[in-house]
């Protein structure tokens, strides 16, 4: 299916979307205060060693340390004798050369490993294997050994380190093969040069930035057309197509009108709906999408679609709807961990192989590794998506600093109860003069009105007057009692 890739640039931020038929598929957003992490090295010092987790953290320059479990260790993984506990490989006060794998995540600090790899247009370098591996993508057998043996021939005879394949060299040729390899191994020499007289903690390398990483990793076959409505990124991206992605040059347009850019193609309608729980469905029914810390759950209603025959085809063809529009906002919102999907409940074993079947389909075109686990024996489906990166939420919102992150507030009437539990908690410890509730506007015309019966028989079984302020800065579930 054909697609084209928009890319919107601001001094402060740089987003893309990727869309199909018109409709926003992918959405990547990057600021320039805080570019991602993924893929940068560092040269790090180890701050702590954790036996118990057989896990380290190490410096690197950030907020918070980064992680690194004895899984992640190359030496330790290629030790053909048996591995070695963490406390025998690193040592507190240790610098050591590693890659962040996993964005800080919430109160998580960043994922880290050993294994170094850099990332070309066509190929991956690993400078520590020695290895030519093929993109999971690429299933036909044949075409992946050939691929191997075209890239050996493009080798240097003395070459170190070893590869994996990315799926966009179907389209290359043997030039852009032994580009590649050029464009790499340069990186990994300046990299080699830079840690020579580096101090830890300290950056040694950071990946592209968003809009040349597109012109590397997004464009592909089907993408028709590349709009970018920056004079300046225009150029830029430009030169990097002519030294790495020449076939790209054609596509890339830049995008000179008035009106903006994400404006123009719905992209802003769009975002806004990616950030509501609710979303609607064309038939009638709707999901509603919840994230939490653990967890995101996607419930599947049928709403106002009553079908045309009978009431299983109503949730079956409501189902087969939702598997469509759960994939794109997977993407969209860059929703990742574990992942539950309540379907309308279906009483045919067909209809539930057909909706997973439909779903699989569709999740197929995300670039993210997914795990399909299939409906549990409660009737929910339960899969995983790899997180490496900030949801589309986490990156553009906060928690409410009214209700701060719930989603929901006490009623008036319960801060009201609050309020006269307070007093009389204060009137057994206290002998003060006077009782002064200070409160919102909404709590505060309570106490007048419904509520003020209570609030005088509590004045008289505590012998005290109670007066009341309105504090116009106050939420609803604020209050203050003060003795006077």
């Amino acid at each position: 299916m054909s697609e084209e890739i928009l890319i919107n640039v601001t001094p402060q931020e740089t987003r893309v979307a990727v869309m199909q038929l018109g409709v926003v598929q992918d959405l990547h957003i990057e600021r320039s205060s805080s570019r991602g992490i993924v893929s940068n090295v560092y040269y790090g010092k180890v701050v702590r060693v954790l036996p118990g987790m057989q896990s380290a953290f190490i410096d690197i320059g950030l907020e918070r340390s980064a992680f690194l479990h004895v899984a992640d260790i190359w030496a330790n993984n290629h030790n053909e004798e048996q591995p070695k506990p963490i406390e025998k490989i690193i040592f507190e006060g240790q610098s050591l050369l590693v890659q962040v794998i996993k964005e800080p995540i919430g109160s998580k600090g960043a994922r880290l490993t050993t294994q170094l790899s850099i990332a070309g247009r066509l190929l991956v370098f690993l400078p520590q294997e020695t290895h030519v591996g093929v993109s999971q993508r690429i299933e036909d057998e044949e075409q992946r050994d050939a691929l191997r043996a075209k890239l050996q021939a493009a080798m240097p005879a003395d070459h170190q380190g070893g590869y994996i394949i990315r799926t966009a060299v179907e389209a290359a040729a043997d030039p852009d093969f032994q580009a590649d390899i050029s464009y790499l191994d340069k990186l990994w020499d300046n990299l080699k040069n830079t840690v020579k007289t580096a101090s830890a903690p300290q950056l040694l390398y950071q990946d592209l930035n968003l809009s040349l990483r597109v012109m590397r990793d997004f464009v592909s076959d089907t993408t028709t057309k590349i709009l970018v409505d920056s004079r300046t990124t225009h150029q830029k991206m430009l030169e990097f197509a002519n030294d790495y992605n020449a076939s790209a040059i054609a596509k890339l347009e830049h995008y000179p009108g008035v009106r903006p850019l994400f404006d123009l193609y719905g992209v802003e309608e769009e975002i806004e709906r990616a950030l509501s729980k609710r979303v609607d469905l064309k038939s009638g029914g709707y999901l509603i999408i919840d994230q939490t810390e653990a967890m995101t759950t996607v419930d599947v209603n049928t709403g106002g679609f009553v079908g045309l025959r009978n009431f299983d085809d109503t949730i079956f063809k409501t189902n087969l709807e939702a598997t469509q529009v759960i994939a794109r906002q997977l993407r969209l919102r860059n929703l990742g961990g574990i992942i539950i999907c309540d379907f309308i409940d279906m009483d045919t074993q067909e209809h539930r192989d057909a909706v997973l079947e439909e779903f699989q389909k569709a999740l197929s075109r995300d670039h993210t590794r997914i795990s399909v686990n299939g409906f549990s024996s409660l009737g929910l489906l339960e899969m995983t998506r790899k997180r490496t990166r900030e949801s589309l939420a986490h990156v553009l919102c906060e928690p409410c600093p009214v209700c701060h992150g719930r989603g929901e507030l006490k009623t008036a009437q319960t801060v009201c109860y609050e309020i006269l539990r307070e007093i009389l908690r204060e009137a057994r410890q206290f002998n003060a003069r006077e009782y002064r509730i200070l409160g919102s506007q909404q709590v505060i015309d309570l106490f007048l009105e419904e509520e003020s019966q209570a609030l005088a028989e509590l004045s008289e079984f505590i012998a005290k007057p109670i007066s009341m302020q309105v504090e116009t800065l106050y939420s609803q579930e604020q209050y203050d009692v003060i003795l006077m």
